[in-house]
């Protein structure tokens, strides 16, 4: 069911494909934006996960294997790499602010490709679908129609909603912390909904361009999926994450806080085990609908002509430090899966530090759209050129608590994270990638060098850095 409605795709059809006479046609725009999702991916090394059309997808195109987000929660993530700034830029914090009541005038890069004549369409989440049942506000916060001549959200059908097994797994605590094995197919699930119409628009378009971009809920929660993403997964088949004896424990505001925590804390092993389950049941639900939109493109022939993005707006840790959620400045949550293709980049893994305000610039660059100025990220051509390259020399990621907050650089080697309550954690990645040993005190000169790096960041969070090779 449409919640949203479809504007102006009549006369946005009416748009030539081509821009100047004699110019190349301009480059399509599929994007293809996840929530909730870490790097459980076989692609990433995950062999427990299935996930066989995105990993296709990383072998055709560039694995980015160190990208991070500049807030770990879906609003202010998708508010930041949607328009290329920072949180501090935006203001936006949470996911209850609107983007256009602290910036009326900005311009998203959605926007900017529906201004110079692409049709710009969204399915599923793509903003943040906040404003509950106001379908005003809704429309509001998926920026309709600043950045979309259509935008379109769908409901389970009523065999999807139908429970064939499933429980909460906090007794209730946590409305949200549930699963459920659903009766249907892949259709009467609202993520399928997005890749079938995504799919038609594709096929409607014909030569027109277009950006398409493609919100698949799962695997957030409520973890909800058919039944056969399940069988996937037997019980007996998973294996938990535990932390290590003798673990640092984290400062107050940095993880384990709230009502999530207490709930986390009184998972059983059988707790656990289910929500692993459920998380990657979804995460294959998901895999299976890229794969049909990706399909769409092969038949349609238009690989050569589109520019192809996969990326989650944060990561989520699966029991580390004992929470099963987002929000937090350890690298489960800050890292992301990206992977981008395009006509005449080679298949390869880029290692280098990415950031996701860097996609803004590199969509202009590759439609050859110039963006507004003030941007705080760099095109990512150089390392879609030569993923060997270097990357930046750190990423930035912030959080807030109330009136507190947190950010935290990552460089190649060290995460340092502060708190403005003094709290600080340093953690070396050449020895501890799981950041399980707070070395902050041993290490105060180095920390004392991260931490200018990060006050210089925040005096001007739209200098970025350069993709250069030092």
């Amino acid at each position: 069911m449409t919640l949203l409605v479809n504007l102006c795709l009549a006369t946005c059809l009416m748009c030539g494909a081509e821009g100047e006479a004699g110019a190349p046609p301009r480059m399509n725009v599929l994007l293809i934006a996840v929530d909730d999702l870490r790097d459980s991916l076989g692609c990433y090394g995950n062999a427990a996960v299935r996930s066989p059309h995105i990993d296709a997808l990383a072998a055709r195109g560039v694995l980015f294997e160190r990208a991070y987000v500049q807030y770990p929660v879906c609003n202010p993530s998708r508010c930041s790499f949607l328009t290329g700034l920072r949180p501090d830029q935006t203001q936006v914090t949470d996911n209850t602010t609107l983007l256009r009541d602290r910036l009326p005038d900005v311009i998203t890069w959605p926007q900017m490709l529906k201004e110079h004549g692409w049709h710009a369409a969204a399915f599923g989440k793509i903003f943040h679908l906040g404003g509950g049942r106001d379908a005003t506000l809704r429309t509001r916060f998926i920026d309709l129609p600043a950045s979309w001549h259509s935008a379109d959200v769908f409901a389970p059908t009523d065999a999807g909603r139908r429970a064939l097994e499933g429980r909460n797994l906090t007794g209730g605590a946590l409305s949200w912390c549930h699963w459920a094995m659903a009766d249907g197919d892949d259709d009467d699930q609202p993520d399928g909904q997005n890749a079938r119409q995504a799919i038609a628009r594709m096929e409607q378009l014909g030569e027109q361009p277009w950006l398409i971009a493609v919100g698949f809920h799962k695997p957030h929660d409520p973890f909800i999926a058919p039944r056969k993403y399940f069988d996937l997964y037997p019980p007996e088949s998973l294996q938990l994450y535990r932390d290590p004896d003798g673990m640092t424990p984290a400062p107050p505001l940095a993880v384990g806080f709230g009502a999530f925590g207490a709930a986390f804390r009184k998972f059983t092993d059988q707790e656990r085990i289910e929500f692993l389950r459920a998380y990657y049941a979804c995460t294959s639900f998901m895999d299976a609908q890229v794969g049909r939109v990706l399909a769409a493109l092969e038949r349609l022939e238009l690989w050569d002509r589109t520019l192809v993005i996969f990326v989650s707006d944060h990561g989520y840790h699966l029991g580390e430090r004992d929470w099963w959620n987002k929000n937090t400045l350890f690298e489960r949550s800050c890292r992301t899966p990206l992977i981008i293709a395009a006509p005449g980049v080679k298949p390869g893994v880029a290692r280098g530090l990415v950031e996701l305000v860097d996609l803004f610039p590199t969509v202009a660059d590759f439609c050859r759209v110039k963006p507004p100025p003030g941007l705080a990220g760099q095109s990512l051509r150089p390392l879609l050129d030569d993923p060997s390259r270097p990357g930046k020399p750190a990423a930035i990621t912030m959080v807030t608590r109330g009136p507190n907050r947190g950010d935290s650089l990552r460089n190649d080697r060290w995460r340092y994270t502060v708190w403005s309550d003094g709290a600080r954690e340093l953690y070396d990645h050449a020895s501890d990638p799981q950041e399980t040993r707070n070395v902050v005190e041993a290490n105060a000169d180095i920390a004392a060098e991260l931490q200018e790096s990060l006050n210089a960041a925040r005096r001007s969070p739209e200098s970025g850095a350069d993709h250069g090779d030092e």
